[in-house]
């Protein structure tokens, strides 16, 4: 049996790499070797599809902010509590992992240390080597991320899962069925070079040593595998 995977899309990549790579939604079912991905543009105007129609759904990053309370983004939220309330497998990624915090009654916003990006060190936390979506993961692991925003303050209830120095909350688990992961598991490491570049200015204009940022960069654990597992558990 395929799952089927609703894919909410809540923007666009750049057009330079959209050019190159394709867009989020390419990413996402390329790193699948299973799995029926249906992609429901709501950042352009599409409406989530009825919970019954898909086995999960994922919702990607976006170049929006949570804060900017787009309306789009506002009227998300119902949904994502109602996906949530039905026990319907979620798997929100970057914008969508802040987004889902505040549809649940945390809080998400400006990250106090600024931006984060690049392939950086994550570690699972005792809950998160339990867990059936992060538990394949090494204790300690690599992922690539970048995001100004994040969530601040988890929903209540919440199981935190993994975290680093920079980002406390790279990944919680809300009951039994719905993860946010701060980080992007849908990035290979061309992308994240991709994403480096496209920032370069604003990034030398924090002092940040995009050299070395580059340098850095190399392919993740996280990706594919966590993809690919969350699917498997949509079955």
């Amino acid at each position: 049996m395929t799952s089927r995977i609703g894919l909410i899309k809540t923007g666009t990549t750049h057009p330079r790499l959209r050019c190159i790579f394709g867009d989020f939604e390419s990413w996402f079912q390329d790193s699948v070797s299973h799995g029926h991905f249906t992609t429901y543009d709501v950042a352009g105007g599409e409406k989530p599809p009825a919970i019954q129609d898909c086995d999960g759904f994922i919702i990607t990053g976006s170049p929006a902010m949570v804060t900017e309370q787009l309306p789009w983004s506002e009227n998300l939220k119902p949904w994502i509590q109602h996906v949530v309330e039905a026990k319907r497998p979620l798997l929100a990624v970057c914008y969508g992992h802040q987004l889902l915090a505040e549809a649940l009654g945390g809080e998400a916003g400006w990250h106090p240390k600024g931006r984060e990006i690049g392939t950086v060190s994550v570690k699972l936390t005792e809950a998160g080597k339990q867990d059936q979506l992060l538990s394949g993961l090494p204790e300690t692991f690599l992922a690539q991320v970048t995001h100004a925003q994040s969530a601040l303050a988890l929903p209540p209830g919440a199981t935190l899962l993994a975290s680093n120095q920079y980002e406390p909350h790279q990944a919680y688990r809300v009951g039994e069925r719905a993860w946010g992961v701060q980080f992007h598991p849908e990035f290979t490491a061309d992308i994240m070079r991709g994403y480096i570049f496209e920032a370069y200015e604003k990034l030398l204009a924090a002092q940040i040593p995009v050299k070395k940022l580059l340098a850095g960069v190399t392919h993740a654990d996280a990706n594919q595998h966590l993809i690919q597992r969350f699917v498997d558990l949509c079955e």
